[in-house]
């Protein structure tokens, strides 16, 4: 809170009428910012308390949860749960060795499925410092068929989820790596894959 400038009182002659009057006018001002200092660190501090950022660990109904997120799109991070790092390019992340997704589920995927894509990059020197790496995903915590890659370039893990793990306002979706990149060379990440985009689509 910024003081406010120091008030001189007028020097002058006058009656004692006059001289009252202006103590008087003056000490109302005071007053009033005396009042104002003493109440105002308590309305802050109650504001603070009332302050609740929401985040996918509040529950899977979270309002506003998305299908599908794409990776260079900031307002999307709140659903990704843990093991990303920054935006690069504006347009994809890396992974750490564990990551975690929540996503929706389309309509009427509790009666008839749907299908997980996770589009993902493996970088060359993925390649040159792992030969390859295996990705296996948990839906809900149920195992989906792993995938095994040894080349550099772009690819999609495509799985489908049966309806039975896509009950519910979202569901949590699990991405594990065999092994990992350490850190190296004055970079302190662990780096797994490249991530473009995640998502749910209806079969």
């Amino acid at each position: 809170m910024r003081n406010g400038g120091k008030q001189r009182l007028p020097h002058g002659r006058g009656s004692d009428r006059s001289g009252a009057n202006r103590r008087a006018v003056f000490i109302r001002p005071v007053a009033a910012i005396f009042v104002a200092v003493a109440f105002a660190p308590a309305g802050c501090n109650r504001e603070h308390k009332v302050t609740v950022k929401e985040t996918v660990e509040e529950g899977p109904g979270v309002t506003g949860t998305a299908m599908a997120i794409n990776m260079g799109d900031p307002k999307q991070e709140r659903q990704l749960v843990s093991g990303f790092y920054s935006i690069e390019s504006n347009a994809w992340r890396w992974t750490a060795k564990d990551f975690t997704v929540s996503l929706r589920p389309p309509a009427g995927a509790a009666a008839q499925g749907a299908t997980l894509i996770f589009a993902l990059s493996i970088p060359q020197a993925v390649v040159d410092r792992l030969k390859s790496v295996t990705l296996s995903a948990f839906v809900n915590g149920t195992a989906l068929a792993p995938e095994t890659y040894a080349h550099d370039g772009q690819y999609e893990y495509k799985r489908d989820v049966p309806p039975n793990l896509l009950k519910g306002r979202a569901v949590r979706v699990e991405f594990q790596l065999d092994k990992s990149m350490p850190p190296a060379g004055g970079d302190a990440r662990e780096l797994g894959i490249v991530a473009r985009s995640v998502g749910l689509e209806s079969k």
